[in-house]
């Protein structure tokens, strides 16, 4: 026996309701990354026809994109960005899941202490002069070290991980001790596996962190061809020269293009990368954050 469920009008007038005003917030977030690679696509004599802003060009051309990866600026600094995002997203992994393996283990000694004083982390820090002594002091101010190291851990990654491997069966590990692994093939072949979605989300996190990594460069680094990707474009929007900041082979094609145009091919080529990577990260995203925030 089937039951079918007839809505009022009133229900689909308010159904439709909701639908529009999350249309309209979608089209809020979506319109400013359409303005922004519009700009960066369209000609310069069209943009100063409409008066600067531009919705739907007639033309498009890719000169803005083709001067700021001739620059020695742009493609030095998205190397560094791209090497800091890999490998330091790695690293923020491994060492995280290590800290947070060990921590779910009620075993550990002085576990509890230890886990007092991390957690104090997130709410009192040392404060931005003794984090520079720190780092001064380790020999990583004008490294690529230096934006990858201070930034390890994150103590609520951490946390999330650690609720996740609260929440695994023990028989898991019992099954696998049996068998003969070690904690370290046990964490490596068995735990590893079964927490894919966590590891996914939490290295989105870090990977985003890392690839938007722009107060570490400007605190660190005086080397100027060690700047990431943010830094370069902060450094854009606030020169009156761009093409003195980017360092272009050809600064008499360069000037033939508006600074603003410039700045927007350098967004885009900010934002595209992580932008792409997301998708694939998306389905474990949700089922990631639920399966490492509840313990039950």
């Amino acid at each position: 026996m089937s039951f079918v469920l007839h809505r009022s009008k009133a229900d689909k007038s308010v159904d439709a309701l909701f639908y529009a005003v999350l249309g309209l917030f979608a089209l809020s977030t979506l319109f400013p990354l359409y303005y922004v690679f519009i700009m960066s696509v369209t000609p310069y004599q069209e943009v100063m026809k409409h008066g600067g802003f531009v919705l739907f060009p007639q033309q498009f051309t890719l000169e803005a994109y083709r001067e700021i990866f001739s620059s020695n600026r742009v493609p030095d600094a998205f190397k560094i960005t791209l090497t800091v995002t890999t490998i330091g997203t790695f690293l923020n992994l491994l060492v995280t899941t290590l800290l947070a393996y060990a921590l779910s283990k009620k075993t550990v000694p002085g576990r509890s202490f230890i886990l007092m004083g991390i957690v104090f982390t997130m709410l009192f820090n040392g404060g931005l002069i003794p984090t520079y002594l720190v780092v001064r002091g380790l020999g990583l101010v004008d490294t690529i070290w230096a934006l990858m190291l201070p930034s390890l851990v994150s103590t609520f990654n951490m946390l999330i991980m650690k609720t996740y491997f609260d929440n695994l069966p023990v028989e898991i590990e019992e099954a696998a001790k049996v068998d003969g692994c070690g904690d370290v093939r046990t964490l490596f072949q068995i735990v590893l596996p079964l927490s894919a979605p966590t590891m996914a989300t939490i290295g989105l996190f870090y990977g985003v962190s890392n690839w938007n990594a722009y107060f570490a460069g400007i605190m660190y680094l005086n080397d100027k061809t060690l700047y990431p990707l943010q830094v370069v474009l902060q450094n854009m929007i606030r020169s009156p020269d761009v093409s003195q900041e980017l360092e272009v082979r050809n600064p008499a094609m360069f000037m033939q293009l508006p600074p603003e145009t410039i700045k927007m091919a350098t967004v885009v080529v900010a934002i595209v990368p992580i932008l792409l990577v997301y998708p694939f990260l998306q389905r474990y995203f949700i089922k990631g954050m639920l399966l490492g925030s509840v313990k039950g």
